[in-house]
């Protein structure tokens, strides 16, 4: 919608800035990214399953969490087999930062497990791991899986009982969640 102001000025409404916005957003992201909110207004986050992931950037995201260091050859194949990658950007519109990531493996029809799910830890504390589990979820939900697992470190186990996992049944290691 374009809207003149006084004698021949023109203002571009919010509509038509949004939808340039979401065009460069397109460009940079791929064309199902989508907006994470956050509790932080200080930044713009994005989900994309499309943009190239750098290597080297999701090793250091990793390592920022206190991951071990990975061979590139097997993080490069792990990858490509991954039925789901999702990476989440601070968006810049110059250099998109890597603040979050995860991946699912599975058979594309019934199961799917969750490996990988980090958030940098400058960024912990947005709410963007409970926005990313929620992304991954819908996301394998959209290609029918009815069962989620995931395997987690004994000291995260408690933020994933608090979204609704259900722990195995010594409640350490293992959760599952199931499609309604």
């Amino acid at each position: 919608m374009i809207r003149k102001l006084g004698k021949n000025k023109i203002n571009i409404s919010d509509w038509a800035r949004n939808r340039y916005e979401n065009e460069d957003f397109e460009n940079m992201y791929g064309l199902n990214a989508s907006k994470c909110s956050s509790t932080d207004d200080r930044f713009e986050f994005m989900f994309s399953q499309e943009r190239p992931l750098d290597l080297i950037e999701l090793e250091q995201l990793l390592q920022s969490v206190g991951w071990s260091r990975r061979p590139m050859r097997r993080v490069k194949k792990a990858l490509d087999n991954s039925l789901l990658k999702v990476g989440l950007w601070q968006h810049d519109p110059k250099f998109p930062r890597l603040v979050g990531f995860a991946r699912c493996t599975g058979d594309g029809v019934l199961h799917a497990t969750v490996w990988d799910v980090a958030i940098h830890p400058v960024y912990q504390g947005f709410g963007l791991g409970k926005e990313l589990m929620f992304y991954i979820l819908r996301s394998l939900k959209r290609k029918g899986i009815e069962r989620v697992f995931l395997f987690a470190d004994p000291g995260v186990v408690a933020f994933y009982k608090s979204q609704g996992w259900q722990l195995e049944p010594k409640g350490s290691k293992c959760a599952f969640w199931y499609a309604n």
